[in-house]
């Protein structure tokens, strides 16, 4: 199992364009992980976040442009990660990232 801890910088493909940002993970070890996507549309802490082997499930409350929850799943190969970021009648944006060293 790859350690999964660390700092992403990620690109989520919206409606709005390209919108870059780090994501922290923070394995805690049981199942379960915390961290913050922070970018230009500002920060949203990871709610609900599980670990099951390198497949990452989570959660997360966008207030702008409009509050909204954002269903998320990636899964990290190495230092990369992909999966989609899901926001409800927007559909699933493609997730990408790599590892910062």
């Amino acid at each position: 199992m790859s350690d999964i801890s660390g700092s992403y910088d990620t690109t989520v493909k919206s409606p709005m364009g390209d919108q870059s940002g780090t994501f922290t993970v923070v394995d805690n070890g049981d199942g379960s992980f915390s961290g913050k996507m922070e970018g230009g549309m500002g920060s949203m802490d990871v709610e609900e976040g599980k670990v099951d082997g390198n497949t990452l499930t989570w959660k997360m409350n966008m207030t702008v442009p409009m509050p909204m929850t954002l269903d998320c799943e990636a899964t990290v190969e190495g230092d990369t990660l992909a999966g989609n970021v899901n926001a409800g009648a927007f559909g699933a944006m493609p997730l990408t990232g790599t590892k910062k060293a």
